[in-house]
Order: C-alpha cells, then sequence, then structure tokens
C-alpha cells in the first residue's frame, strides 16, 4: 500500500543504547521487499556487534559521528557517510561523538513479522574482545 508517513506517525521503539523510529516495513507500509528505520545512538551508545543472516543493510549517517565496524574492521563514519553490509557478516555501530547519532537504516528483504533479524553476537569472540 502506497502511503505517506509522517514524522509523528512513526512508531518509536526505546532501546537502552537508543530509538528505533519504524519508516517502513511490514507493519507500517506493509513494505515486503524493504526495512527502513531511523535510527538514534545515543551518546557514548551503540548498537553492539551483530548480523543480519539473510538481508543486505545500508546505514547512511545524517547527524553525529560513528564508529563503525565490519567484522574486525572499523572506520569514523561522520554525515553523509555510508556503509553497504552483505547479508550474514558481523557489524557494530558505536555513538563516538558529541551528541545522539542519527543514522537511516535500510534492509531487504523484509524478514518475518516486523521486516527485520537480527543475530547478537557480541558476547561471542573475536567480538567480545574487539571494543
Amino acid at each position: 500500500m502506497s502511503k505517506f508517513t509522517l514524522s509523528s506517525q512513526v512508531l518509536r521503539e526505546q532501546l537502552d543504547w537508543g530509538e528505533i523510529g519504524w519508516v517502513a516495513n511490514p507493519p507500517t507500509t506493509e513494505a515486503q521487499d524493504i526495512t527502513v528505520m531511523e535510527v538514534t545512538l545515543n551518546l557514548g551508545a551503540g548498537h553492539n556487534f551483530h548480523k543480519h543472516p539473510d538481508q543486505e543493510e545500508v546505514i547512511y549517517v545524517m547527524a553525529g559521528q560513528i564508529e563503525q565496524w565490519l567484522e574486525e574492521e572499523k572506520t569514523i563514519l561522520n554525515p553523509g557517510d555510508s556503509i553497504f553490509i552483505e547479508p550474514d557478516v558481523v557489524h557494530a555501530s558505536f555513538n563516538i561523538g558529541d551528541g545522539p547519532a542519527k543514522l537511516m537504516v535500510v534492509l531487504g528483504p523484509a524478514i518475518g513479522e516486523i521486516g527485520y533479524e537480527v543475530v547478537d553476537v557480541a558476547g561471542e569472540e573475536p567480538w567480545k574482545s574487539l571494543r
């Protein structure tokens, strides 16, 4: 179903590391091929090492500065920078700026009821020793 979504209509989920705004996914737009999220990383927080076994992902930095990990490689991303992540590749994003970091995240295809699958690997080696 094609539709407009105003910012005030975005369902926002509070997490210990920040917030996810569900811009487009099966429950909000009936999207089948993409899931789009507006992600806020709290100051000094981040989405620890994880992977999406059957989804590609693009993370685009809209505001702030993040330490972005791709497997065991890290780089600093600033507004306008992005990363493409293939399925089943471990990654993590940490806010290292001086305020909230805002990201636009797109995953495809939409998987499951909410269009998003995630496997947390932060407690496993080598991920738990990298940072």
